[in-house]
């Protein structure tokens, strides 16, 4: 009989086990040996320069969300980058609109999404994370805050970007040409959209990610894509890892891309595979589609291993650590 005694005794022994294999769980997770610690990588060749700007930070064992920020703010600041920061292409109104999101390791983050006027909308983003009760804030309002906050309002469309929007202006003519950061897939091609996602795992294993873009040239008036929409453009998990991701953000968006790798990597997949899954999954939703465009994630975990997948051929990334300040990977791709 299946008496209260009984049940009390098998209730306690539950209790134990339940409680060792959580303490077992914390001391596996806290016990990973880096392969590489401290370790950032980022997305295309303009992250070779990120990498080294953040590699200052991790070098003197500070802390990643520091070395992210101070890292995308590189490319942010680049006058010959139309695809990130103040130099960015405008949208088809000739309005130059930035989004941005940051992560840290305890799962707070920060977001600011079409906001106009201000250069570095990553450093915006963390003081939404760290001085509001929000997680993101967009358009006039995502530019209010910034002023209030002491950030200089200032244009952004410089006369490249105007001229080469009012050449757009002739045909109106809108479609999206793969890896412009890619020169030998695109050379010279000055129209397309692409992201910087930059994970970092610091000294003492903890993990934070930034993700930051101008968005697509020429886009409607008000368009946000993936790169400040934590889950897709970023996710972090400091018990597994980190993903970003580059490209078409609708399709991203439509997959939760980053969270889905963080989540394929806590079910023990490698981050290079992961990044292949989340690949796999936007191409069998819309194989046809997917035929058009190029989407790549990036991932790390918490050994310091990573790994990338796209859609398309020529996707890259970059990486940095003790032994290498300047490394450029190729991803592997479906076609």
């Amino acid at each position: 009989m299946y008496n209260r005694r009984k049940f009390i005794k098998v209730s306690a022994a539950t209790a134990s086990i339940t409680a060792f294999s959580r303490s077992a769980f914390a001391r596996t997770i806290n016990s990973i040996e880096p392969s590489g610690f401290p370790i950032v990588i980022s997305t295309w060749n303009f992250g070779v320069d990120a990498n080294k700007e953040a590699w200052k930070t991790l070098e003197k064992g500070g802390r990643a969300l520091d070395a992210v920020e101070a890292g995308v703010r590189i490319p942010e600041a680049d006058m010959n980058n139309h695809t990130v920061g103040r130099a960015g292409y405008p949208d088809r109104d000739g309005h130059v609109t930035l989004d941005a999101c940051i992560m840290d390791e305890f799962g707070n983050c920060g977001s600011v999404a079409a906001m106009e006027d201000i250069a570095h909308p990553i450093s915006v983003a963390r003081l939404v994370m760290e001085k509001t009760p929000h997680i993101m804030l967009v358009g006039d309002g995502a530019t209010q805050f910034a002023v209030e906050q002491g950030f200089k309002r200032e244009k952004l469309l410089t006369p490249e970007s105007e001229k080469a929007w009012k050449e757009w202006l002739k045909t109106a003519k809108y479609a999206p040409v793969l890896n412009i950061e890619d020169k030998q897939h695109a050379p010279g091609n000055q129209y397309n959209h692409d992201t910087i996602g930059m994970l970092a795992l610091d000294a003492k294993g903890n993990i934070s990610g930034a993700c930051t873009t101008s968005g697509m040239a020429f886009k409607l008036h008000g368009r946000v894509g993936d790169s400040p929409i934590i889950g897709a453009g970023l996710f972090v998990d400091n018990e597994v890892g980190g993903a970003t991701s580059t490209g078409v953000g609708e399709e991203v968006i439509r997959n939760v891309g980053s969270f889905l790798v963080v989540e394929l990597m806590r079910q023990g997949y490698h981050p290079e595979d992961a990044c292949r899954e989340a690949v796999n999954r936007i191409i069998k939703k819309k194989p046809d589609t997917a035929k058009q465009i190029q989407v790549g994630f990036l991932a790390i975990n918490k050994k310091g291993e990573h790994g990338a997948y796209a859609i398309q051929p020529g996707f890259e990334y970059a990486v940095c650590n003790s032994q290498t300040q300047d490394l450029l990977i190729k991803g592997k791709s479906f076609y």
